[in-house]
């Protein structure tokens, strides 16, 4: 190569750098212009002029990304299947799963059995009192089959990439020492049995055409709910379990689902510490289940510090009337915070619920679904709220298998913020301006940088793909 050849060359990779385009999708705190397209900015070559500078940096990777989504409860599946005309469900699947036009949510929560959120309270293998089953011969999915099943499959249809993780909110009673799907605590005689009822539910599932990706062994184990299923699940017990039963249950039938501990809050990380210090019952456990209720969400880190081979998920905060933030707030806030903290996936709680925030047999009568399904109205009417719009503003960028990347920390400026490199290099940047006033910032990477100016309260997804430009 000449001289001459060689400083063409360079030049030409230069005006790449400085001409490469960045993509903008901005929302306002009150959902006036949700996920709105803004014009495109460049980086610039040089350091920033901004006395507020955000630097990513894909030199430090940190944990990959499995999704974003929210459960399809009873009520949730009910709600979308039989509550929608046919045009309806379709667009407000697409709206929900589709990663082009709409916001590609990739990973579902699914209850075995009743939740909350349900229609009914029930399990797969419901007996009269007195009555026990340990062969579990009249174990069945078959009330999940009029509408549960249909809509999972109908999500998986539209992204294929969907992942789908398994948690009973309690065993058939008579497993139990109340004899009853509310309260009480597993029967000593019945460890093995309930190991064979989640053989059973993902063959059963996999048959049905929902494969189980991931599953927890009990929703919120500390928590004894009076009026809905539930089970006091202790950790030394969990372990037990899944040490002695469970773990050498699916691998005896050659299942594999990835096994989270624990399912509850930040505030008790003494709970998944007594299972992973087991050696035998960690070798079974692939990481961590937490919800955002109580405690801190740094908690996932410093339980992470401990147990860096094991991994950490969200698997459940919901937006609900309770709520002193925005819901847009709220759940920008959980997901940047909680995959800053090493979470794989961000999980909020229903995917629908009606005008009154049901059905529910108990629990929550204040939760909030990501869409809202006013039945009061014919045909009914689907609100997409701020639990859906900032689940897009990740859902929809990044994918899964991205990993999440190194940024600096600006939450004293009010400018949380979170990246990720994609599967193709390309680099998915999120920020929320939670301060009263709008927010000048630099974002910096490889010697270039481009400004942006994010009005108060709002929340912007920045997207770049690879070239000499991305920040690394």
């Amino acid at each position: 190569m000449t001289r001459l050849t060689f400083i063409l060359a360079l030049l030409v990779s230069l005006s790449a750098v400085h001409a490469q385009q960045v993509s903008v999708i901005e929302t306002d705190a009150d959902l006036h212009t949700p996920m709105q397209a803004k014009p495109a900015l460049k980086f610039s070559p040089g350091p920033s002029s901004s006395s507020t500078t955000l630097t990513v940096s894909a030199a430090k990777k940190y944990q990959t990304i499995d999704g974003f989504g929210a459960s399809l409860t009873d009520s949730s599946a009910w709600l979308l299947y039989t509550k929608l005309t046919p045009e309806q469900r379709k667009q407000t699947m697409t709206d929900l799963f589709d990663p082009k036009q709409g916001i590609g949510l990739n990973f579902v929560r699914q209850p075995m059995g009743a939740s909350d959120l349900a229609l009914t309270k029930y399990s797969y293998d419901d007996l009269p009192r007195g009555q026990t089953d340990p062969s579990l011969a009249h174990f069945s999915i078959a009330h999940d089959e009029p509408y549960i099943l249909p809509t999972l499959r109908e999500a998986i249809a539209i992204n294929p990439e969907l992942k789908i993780m398994a948690t009973p909110w309690s065993p058939p009673g008579w497993m139990k020492t109340t004899d009853s799907l509310i309260g009480g605590e597993l029967r000593k005689d019945s460890y093995a049995p309930l190991a064979q009822y989640f053989v059973k539910f993902i063959q059963a599932y996999e048959k049905a055409g929902v494969p189980i990706y991931a599953l927890t062994m009990q929703n919120e184990a500390l928590f004894q709910p009076r009026n809905y299923s539930g089970m006091l699940f202790p950790a030394e017990d969990q372990r037990n379990f899944l040490r002695d039963n469970l773990g050498p249950a699916l691998a005896a039938a050659t299942l594999h689902p990835k096994i989270m501990v624990y399912d509850h809050n930040w505030d008790h990380p003494e709970y998944p510490e007594t299972i992973l210090r087991d050696p035998v019952a960690a070798k079974y456990a692939a990481g961590i289940a937490w919800h955002c209720y109580g405690g801190d969400v740094s908690t996932q880190s410093r339980v992470h510090d401990e147990f860096p081979d094991k991994d950490a998920w969200e698997t459940e905060c919901s937006g609900g009337t309770w709520q002193k933030e925005k819901p847009l707030h709220a759940e920008a806030w959980l997901i940047i915070q909680s995959t800053r903290h090493w979470a794989k996936a961000v999980e909020l709680w229903n995917m629908a619920l009606d005008q009154k925030n049901g059905p529910f047999v108990g629990g929550c009568d204040t939760c909030r679904g990501v869409v809202t399904v006013d039945t009061s109205k014919s045909p009914a009417v689907v609100t997409k709220n701020g639990d859906y719009y900032a689940l897009g503003h990740a859902s929809k960028f990044v994918r899964p298998g991205a990993h999440h990347i190194d940024t600096n920390d600006l939450e004293n400026q009010k400018l949380l913020n979170v990246a990720f490199q994609n599967p193709d290099g390309g680099i998915a940047l999120l920020v929320l301006n939670f301060a009263d006033a709008a927010q000048t910032f630099s974002v910096v990477g490889s010697g270039s940088s481009f400004m942006y100016t994010l009005p108060a309260g709002s929340l912007a997804t920045f997207t770049w793909q690879p070239s000499t430009a991305t920040p690394n």
